[in-house]
């Protein structure tokens, strides 16, 4: 049974990874869930304040990436209308992945200001925008990343 757990924990591990670079998939709670599976395993064990604050990360990291790119377009002075187009850009990035899902963002802030008649704001809410998408996908990196490094040191 252990050996089971552990090859799902691997896997739930390596799409959590993939899930930092890809919007669709959710990154730190896959990682968790493989550090949870882990935990349930005879030969590994982790201590319960270990996996309450590393499912409180999974948590924040998860909610801020979804968050940050929308306030950081307001920051830098987009509207609704950024907003709206940033999300929309991001959706439609999905379909032309991996170019699409850093551009898509950024491009769909512009076109939401210019279509809102913002032009004079509309590259600076795209930028907004942008660093929002890399602020998350850094938080999201880190926090699956220090779940992978327990992951590899408590198996190897």
């Amino acid at each position: 049974m252990d050996i089971l757990l552990i090859v799902l924990a691997t896997i739930f591990m390596l799409i959590g990874l993939a899930g930092c670079v890809l919007p669709v998939i959710p990154g730190p709670p896959l990682g968790y869930v493989g550090l949870l599976l882990l935990h349930f395993t005879n030969r590994i064990q982790f201590e319960s304040n270990d996996l309450f604050l590393w499912a409180f990360i999974a948590v924040i990291v998860t909610v801020a990436d979804n968050v940050l790119p929308i306030w950081t377009t307001k920051k830098f002075g987009g509207s609704k209308a950024g907003v709206w187009g940033s999300t929309i850009g991001l959706i439609l990035g999905l379909f032309f992945a991996p170019l699409g899902i850093i551009v898509g963002p950024f491009v769909g802030a512009v076109l939401g200001e210019m279509l809102n008649n913002n032009n004079e704001k509309a590259l600076k809410a795209g930028f907004g925008a942008f660093m929002g998408f890399v602020f998350g996908v850094g938080l999201k990196l880190a926090s699956t990343g220090y779940f992978a490094w327990v992951f590899v040191k408590e198996v190897f």
